[in-house]
This record gives C-alpha cells, structure tokens and sequence, in this order.
C-alpha cells in the first residue's frame, strides 16, 4: 500500500525522526511507502478528473501518451497537467522512445500497479 499525505516539510521530518527513534530502540520497523505532498497538491490530486487518471493508470504497466489521450478524452495541455503532478510526487515515470521513422513517443510508467493508493488529510 502507498500511503500519500500532506503535510510540511517538518512533518516529513518528524516521521523520519520517530522511524530513526524506532531503530535505536531496537525495534522491527514495518517498512513505510509514504509520500509527502502539499496540501493543495494533494487536493488537487484528488479532483475527480485527475483520480480518473490515477485509477486509469492502476492496471497498466506502461501506456503511450497518445493512447491516454483518446482513452481519457482529455486535452494535450490537460493531461500534460494533470502528469507533470503525478511525475512531481514520483507516482509516474515518464520516458520517451523513438518511434521508428515517425519520431518520438511518449511513454507513461506508473510506479504504483497493482498498490492500492490510500490518501489522508491531514488537518
């Protein structure tokens, strides 16, 4: 499971910090998938076209770009949006491959197939 939150900097710190304490003391340590974001990123994640997106991509392995366009239905600068966040928060991989004779392709990995993805606010 990927755990994504919001949170500060400090916070990210402050957990580290208890996982470091964890350690020391000799305990076992669950490993922890957490990803820290601002929380205007993470509401803006969690708009519905932008978890369309996500939940599209859950069950790939890898998809073209230009596959996702006409699949979703979106917009070149909406997708682009909406992936340059998913890519800021590491949740994608976003390469290029030349596409013989007809130039480049984009290609689109999600770093979370298969995960369930669990989100909290924290206010």
């Amino acid at each position: 499971m990927v755990e994504i939150r919001n949170g500060t900097i400090d916070d990210f710190f402050a957990s580290a910090e208890a996982t470091a304490k964890e350690i020391d003391g000799g305990l076992k340590v669950t490993p922890k998938h957490t990803i820290w974001m601002e929380t205007e990123d993470l509401l803006n994640i969690l708009k519905p076209t932008r978890t369309k997106v996500i939940q599209y991509l859950k069950t790939k392995t890898e998809v073209y770009y230009s596959v996702m366009l006409k699949e979703l239905k979106k917009s070149p600068s909406s997708l682009n949006r909406d992936l340059e966040l998913l890519s800021k928060y590491q949740l994608i991989d976003i390469s290029k491959e030349i596409n013989a004779g007809h130039g480049i392709k984009k290609v689109i990995r999600p770093l979370y197939v298969n995960q369930q993805l669990e989100f909290r606010a924290i206010v």
